[in-house]
């Protein structure tokens, strides 16, 4: 291991738990594709103080890393990430007051709206079947069922590239379709502030049941993926695209276009991300040819080519 490496983790040890310092742990364990080299280290913070003293240490002595949450919408390639991974699964308080939900980065979306619900809370409802963390979800203003996080968020708190904490307001967030100003600034996410409407609870469960019901049917959860790997294109939906360039539960390797919706690709079995990267590629040579539109990734790809 590098030296340097070595002084990292003998500082960290300071204050995280042995159990939560990983070295060459295998990515495929943390996401949900179950594709991924391994990482050099990966660190689970539990705490505030956990998570911002590992982040100064991190950024203090320029080691590169990568922000985990429940590691949805992304494909690590079979290389591996260079670099300290920084999974906030176990940072995932969640706290109420009166209509304010505050969410570590690490909360998963379904816990929220499952906790916005007991406290009668409304309007978190379209996230209970998104499979990701709050911090993942504010960066990308994720969204489903005609909801996302620009809806919802009052604040968040961040850190930038330097170590500086501050707050961002909804109005200076510059949501877009899956787009922030922490996306684009490359923020970290720490913690935000959730603003809901009291409702009526047997509604509000209504409401995520339905969503629930109607996931199941359309998404294909039996199989590993990413999640919808394209962005919707101006005009169209990139599954009809994909489903009418007759590319329904077309297989290549061990990857496939799931035939339950086209928008997915699924890990049949033991595919590794050389699979799927040729797989999209396929997918966006077809749907130009016979369309001339160019899908964009939803997905983010990370990490390293494998050497052979």
């Amino acid at each position: 291991m590098h030296g340097n490496y070595e002084r990292l983790i003998y500082f960290l040890k300071n204050f995280l738990k042995d159990e939560n310092i990983k070295i060459s742990e295998s990515m495929k364990k943390h996401t949900t594709f179950n594709i991924g080299g391994p990482c050099d280290i990966m660190i689970f913070p539990e705490s505030e103080y956990e998570f911002i003293k590992s982040m100064k240490e991190i950024i203090d002595k320029k080691f590169p890393y990568f922000i985990l949450g429940s590691g949805s919408n992304i494909i690590v390639k079979d290389g591996g990430i260079r670099g300290i991974v920084i999974n906030l699964t176990k940072f995932n308080k969640i706290s109420v007051k009166e209509n304010i939900i505050n969410a570590k980065a690490g909360a998963k979306l379904c816990d929220i709206s499952n906790i916005a619900c007991k406290n009668s809370l409304s309007g978190f409802e379209f996230a209970c079947g998104i499979p990701g963390t709050i911090g993942g979800a504010v960066t990308m203003n994720a969204g489903a069922y005609d909801g996302e996080m620009s809806h919802v968020i009052h604040k968040v708190k961040v850190m930038d590239y330097e170590g500086n904490i501050f707050d961002i307001y909804n109005e200076n967030m510059d949501f877009g379709y899956r787009s922030t100003v922490i996306m684009k600034k490359k923020y970290v996410v720490i913690d935000c502030d959730i603003l809901l409407q009291f409702g009526d609870k047997n509604k509000i469960q209504e409401n995520i049941n339905d969503f629930t019901i109607r996931r199941n049917l359309k998404q294909p959860l039996d199989y590993p993926s990413a999640g919808s790997v394209f962005k919707r294109p101006e005009g169209y939906f990139a599954g009809k695209l994909i489903e009418d360039s007759d590319l329904r539960g077309y297989i290549h390797k061990n990857a496939m276009v799931s035939d339950k919706h086209c928008g997915f690709i699924v890990n049949r079995s033991c595919a590794n991300s050389k699979d799927v990267l040729e797989l999209i590629d396929i997918i966006k040579r077809k749907v130009y040819e016979n369309f001339k539109v160019e899908l964009e990734l939803e997905v983010r790809i990370i990490g390293e080519d494998k050497e052979n």
